[in-house]
């Protein structure tokens, strides 16, 4: 289909849902992103949901490929059927250890961000019991029994809002609280003869210069003449668009050593990274997504962490439990980890190449991708806290640990 076609037929589903409307509903997705359309696909499924009425609302129709998510996951995933490209290898590269790692039973896969939405909104038009609103959300607010949202002179009510809008910044002036920014610009380029390894994804080369601070590139082919480049930096400050461009171009020319392509799309993203504590939400509101803390604050991914969230907030409502999850005591730990490697960073007590080169070089990828998952066992945790300088980690995580207590 042309991308001319799907724009009207999109066009059209707009108006047809918009058509639907009622103000009292048993859910309200506040936010058509990831994190609001993952948990009501996992709602149209469920026969539980069957009869309940779901309201969606975004503040514009989702038809463009605003962004690329990619994962690494066992087996078939939920979204497997979008999955644009899987691979089986990752090449790590820095100055301190690079190599090509074979990372079964794991695959890193990417879903476009445009096949999402088409994929999530071809099942909701065909349902009967949801309907969307496109609109700026003014207010989302608990009342008595239950919760209300206002979208421009409309307000709609509902047992619960799960919602991925950030209400409040994240304070930029407490010195407790640690803000990094993952950001990152990429080119999907296409070359005139075959050149990339469409088995094998660049999964952070740290052999770019490290001027601005943490900076790594990825390649992911998509074919054998199409990849996604990626310049992605952890910092404080942004950099102009032209030293994203000037940085890409100089990437491809002189390490990937293509003179002749074509870019044919481009992406640019900020993820948050900080060791704020997210609000889960409060009474009949529940936070999902970032705004939960579903973003990895030590490496930015965020898409296996919503899959899980909504399967948690499904299992909760089914039980007649309040689907605000707190993370056990014992799972806490994680975001102590992440504390720490985010002080490391952001106190400049190690750079980020010989860093992340001392992680993968020391650590199987099966370890790392349990660590990075959150899923790791404790022998685990003990192997790779084992392979990283104490002298330099240990001090950040007392301190990070101090905070907490504080």
């Amino acid at each position: 289909m042309a991308k001319g076609e799907e724009g009207c037929r999109f066009s059209t589903i707009t108006k047809k849902l918009t058509n639907k409307l009622h103000t009292q509903y048993d859910y309200i997705i506040a936010g058509a992103g990831c994190a609001g359309l993952s948990l009501l696909m996992r709602m149209l499924e469920d026969p539980f949901f069957q009869h309940r009425k779901i309201l969606l609302v975004d503040k514009t129709p989702k038809n463009t490929n605003d962004r690329t998510w990619c994962f690494w996951e066992k087996n078939e995933g939920y979204f497997d059927e979008i999955v644009l490209h899987k691979w089986k290898n990752l090449h790590f590269k820095s100055p301190l250890f690079s190599k090509i790692l074979p990372i079964s039973p794991y695959e890193y896969k990417m879903i476009r961000g445009e096949d999402f939405y088409n994929f999530c909104f071809s099942k909701i038009t065909a349902s009967t019991n949801v309907q969307v609103v496109y609109g700026a959300i003014a207010k989302v607010q608990n009342v008595q029994d239950g919760a209300i949202a206002v979208v421009g002179d409309n307000t709609y009510k509902a047992s619960y809002i799960f919602t991925s809008i950030l209400s409040e910044p994240i304070p930029k002036d407490d010195a407790k609280i640690l803000n990094l920014l993952q950001h990152f610009k990429g080119w999907v380029i296409e070359t005139e003869n075959q050149f990339f390894d469409i088995d094998t994804a660049t999964f952070m080369d740290f052999t770019v210069p490290q001027t601005n601070g943490t900076t790594f590139v990825y390649v992911l082919p998509i074919t054998n003449r199409k990849a996604l480049v990626e310049y992605t930096l952890f910092t404080e400050k942004l950099l102009t668009e032209a030293e994203y461009n000037e940085a890409l171009k100089a990437y491809i020319s002189k390490e990937l050593r293509i003179e002749k392509y074509t870019v044919v799309e481009s992406e640019f993203g900020i993820i948050p990274m900080t060791n704020f504590t997210f609000s889960l939400g409060e009474n009949n509101i529940v936070n999902i997504g970032t705004v939960s803390g579903k973003t990895k604050a030590s490496s930015g991914y965020t898409f296996q962490f919503i899959q899980k969230h909504s399967q948690a907030i499904i299992r909760q409502l089914k039980q007649g439990k309040d689907p605000k999850i707190e993370a056990s005591f014992w799972d806490k730990r994680f975001a102590l980890y992440d504390a720490t490697l985010l002080h490391v960073i952001h106190q400049k007590k190690w750079t980020g190449a010989p860093l992340f080169g001392t992680f993968f070089k020391r650590n199987s990828t099966k370890n790392i991708f349990a660590f990075l998952d959150n899923e790791s066992s404790i022998w685990q945790e003990l192997s790779i806290l084992n392979s990283m300088p104490m002298h330099i980690f240990l001090p950040s995580a007392l301190k990070e640990m101090i905070k907490k207590i504080r």
